[in-house]
């Protein structure tokens, strides 16, 4: 069913690798995910994904005061060095658009040639959201990546490359209000100072906070995904799985011992695209868009 959509997807569905290097020099590294919208090189992602960013600037500013005898407690865990990998060591985006009651991020990438991307997203129209529709996610789970630091950079084996992708699928539950943002919030990144695109003299109106519920669990490694339909239409972006309790707690027994089993589902929740067109249309930022409603 998605053998195609997936050859689409996977175009414009790059890794991100998140690597932190603390000031006991322990190192980690995750992977994440992001997509590709335009020729420009504007890329989206979950807001999760880069908070450690924000974390690693103020982690430097107590650092700092703790060198000049300001503070007097170190903390083994302040993230020094930080990387964002954006599908190519030459990738860097300087700043950053939030929109985190939502989970959505967007940036620019510098040094982006359009020839990197094959395939650019096309995002379904909203009106085309339907519960019962099939729907699959695509990103970069179940792989490990190891850094090294060495030259103030941080170093991956290269026989970690290409990063494998992994596609699941769900069928889609439900459409989810989460509230609504008000007036002005999420124009401010992580590093980007407060701003309106060009031709907005005046804050966006309040907008609904939408996700979409799918039967299956979004992996490790898939936030900042795409999801997507049979055609390869994008319906929003991997943000969370949720654990639902089923309400029934069966026994079994361990080492002799009687054991209750707490039950859950998990389910996955992505950014509707009307949430993130809303976020888009916001800053100016051009993408392709299907507007047939089947």
């Amino acid at each position: 069913m998605f053998v195609e959509a997936i050859e689409k997807a996977s175009a414009f569905t790059f890794p991100l690798i998140i690597s932190n290097r603390y000031q006991d020099g322990s190192i980690s590294s995750s992977l994440a995910s992001f997509i590709i919208l335009n020729e420009e090189g504007w890329m989206l992602t979950a807001a999760h994904i880069i908070q450690e960013t924000s974390l690693h600037q103020a982690h430097l500013k107590e650092y700092q005061e703790y060198i000049q005898g300001e503070a007097t407690v170190l903390n083994p865990k302040w993230i020094l060095n930080h990387s964002l990998w954006f599908g190519a060591d030459h990738h860097w985006v300087p700043e950053f658009y939030v929109l985190p009651e939502n989970d959505l991020a967007i940036g620019k990438i510098e040094n982006f040639d359009p020839a990197f991307v094959r395939e650019y997203p096309v995002f379904i129209s909203p009106a085309a959201v339907k519960t019962g529709r099939s729907v699959c996610k695509l990103g970069f789970p179940f792989y490990d990546i190891q850094a090294t630091f060495s030259g103030n950079a941080f170093r991956y084996d290269p026989g970690l490359f290409p990063i494998p992708r992994f596609p699941y699928e769900g069928m889609v539950t439900r459409i989810i209000s989460g509230g609504t943002i008000p007036a002005g919030s999420g124009s401010l990144g992580s590093r980007a100072e407060a701003a309106l695109p060009p031709g907005q003299d005046s804050a966006p109106a309040p907008r609904e906070i939408l996700w979409i519920e799918t039967s299956s669990p979004g992996l490790r490694g898939q936030s900042g995904g795409p999801v997507f339909d049979k055609a390869g239409r994008v319906w929003g972006i991997q943000s969370m799985t949720r654990h639902l309790p089923l309400g029934f707690s069966p026994t079994l027994q361990k080492n002799g011992v009687t054991v209750e089993e707490n039950q859950f589902i998990n389910l996955g929740w992505f950014a509707h695209i009307q949430a993130v067109l809303n976020f888009l249309d916001q800053h100016g930022i051009r993408y392709y868009r299907a507007e047939e409603t089947a």
